[in-house]
């Protein structure tokens, strides 16, 4: 009898549903890569870098340097200041991307909540990217400063708010 699940008997024209168009899909959904095609952000996918961590299992502690902006593709990840909870992420989040524009140490630690898979994007790849394709370079750092902006100003919100 054929084994129906060799790749000879597969239906090659159905679409695969692999790892890089998934992550491709999630990084398209982040304000990271609006106004940049699919196509640009699934050349950049290629080249990212997953990575499985098991619950509790420290990502990156604060006052590591980073390198990097990182994407939950599957489980959760804590962002913590010592004791404090400062974040729940699930798929579909990002963080750590103050790393792709300065040398500075992280102000968090990144802990596993769950069994989880990370995709990063490092800093070497986004400056080789902007060399290459400096229009859409741009449109990510102008993404990006938004990011940021957003960020802090709903940082300075809270911090109104806990002083009152």
């Amino acid at each position: 009898m054929a084994n129906l699940k060799h790749p000879l008997w597969q239906n090659l024209f159905r679409p695969q549903g692999d790892r890089i168009t998934e992550v491709t899909a999630m990084w398209m959904d982040t304000p990271l890569f609006e106004n940049i095609s699919r196509h640009k952000c699934r050349e950049l996918v290629k080249n990212m870098h997953p990575r499985q961590y098991k619950k509790d299992e420290k990502i990156f502690n604060s006052g590591d340097i980073g390198t990097s902006v990182v994407l939950i593709r599957q489980g959760e990840v804590e962002i913590r200041a010592g004791e404090k909870l400062l974040a729940e992420l699930r798929q579909g989040d990002f963080f750590g991307e103050v790393a792709l524009i300065i040398d500075e140490p992280r102000t968090a630690d990144a802990v596993a909540a769950e069994d989880a898979e990370l995709i990063f994007f490092l800093r070497s790849d986004l400056e080789e990217w902007v060399q290459r394709s400096p229009r859409d370079g741009a449109q990510f750092m102008l993404n990006m400063s938004k990011v940021l902006a957003a960020r802090l100003r709903h940082t300075n919100i809270l911090m109104s708010l806990q002083a009152n």
